[in-house]
This record gives structure tokens, C-alpha cells and sequence, in this order.
């Protein structure tokens, strides 16, 4: 089973891909806010960690710096979810130590796909 960090300030959306990763056997934590997904990231080990780009407190891009920087976590996939899609963006994403990156809007599907690929799930 693995472990996943999702940080998406959208609750809707947190919601849907909890639901989703959950029926799939995946442990799921969550976070609103790039604070707490730092706070999380911290206290507990994760496979892999999902952060939107833009959210309240520190960006996803931040807090993927952080996290790569020290800490348990410093190995784990991070995959970042962006509905910015310009080239600059996704740079500074990579720059900040993100392993992948996905353009929203997406489907469900193309995100679980992308989560078994990324674990070796597939």
C-alpha cells in the first residue's frame, strides 16, 4: 500500500481524487494549504506527493523545495498540478525539485493512470 500527500486548496477537488486513490487501496493525507502540507510532510513518510501550484500560505513550488531540500520525504515523487501551462511555470516547477507535472484541467482517469505509472502500479 502506498502512501500519498495531496495538497489542493480546492475541496471539491481534494475530494473527488481522495475518493478515487481510496478505492484504489491508496492511503491518502490531505492538505489545504502549502503550511500544512509542509507540517505533514514532516511527521509522516509518503511514496508520493501531489501539490496544486497555486495555494494559500506557500506555493506547491515551495513547499516541493522545502521538501526536497531535508526531511523523510526528500526521495519522494512529487507530482505537481498546475492549471498554469505556460512553459515558465513548469520550469520553476522542475527547478524546485518536482518530478512531474500535469496541466489541469484533467481527467480522474489520466490522474490514477499517472499515479500507478509513477509507483509502478500500472
Amino acid at each position: 500500500m502506498n502512501n500519498i500527500l495531496l495538497a489542493e486548496d480546492e475541496e471539491i477537488l481534494r475530494m473527488l481524487i481522495t475518493d478515487i486513490f481510496e478505492d484504489e487501496d491508496y492511503v491518502i493525507d490531505e492538505a489545504e494549504d502549502g503550511q500544512e502540507a509542509l507540517h505533514l510532510s514532516e511527521s509522516n513518510k509518503y511514496d508520493l506527493i501531489i501539490l496544486d501550484y497555486m495555494m494559500p500560505c506557500y506555493t506547491g513550488a515551495e513547499v516541493a523545495e522545502a521538501i526536497k531540500k531535508d526531511g523523510q520525504n526528500k526521495d519522494a515523487a512529487i507530482l505537481m498540478l498546475s492549471a498554469k501551462s505556460q512553459q515558465s511555470e513548469k520550469e520553476g516547477a522542475l527547478k524546485s525539485g518536482v518530478d512531474y507535472f500535469m496541466e489541469k484541467p484533467f481527467s480522474p482517469v489520466e490522474l490514477l493512470k499517472k499515479v500507478r505509472e509513477i509507483l509502478g502500479n500500472d
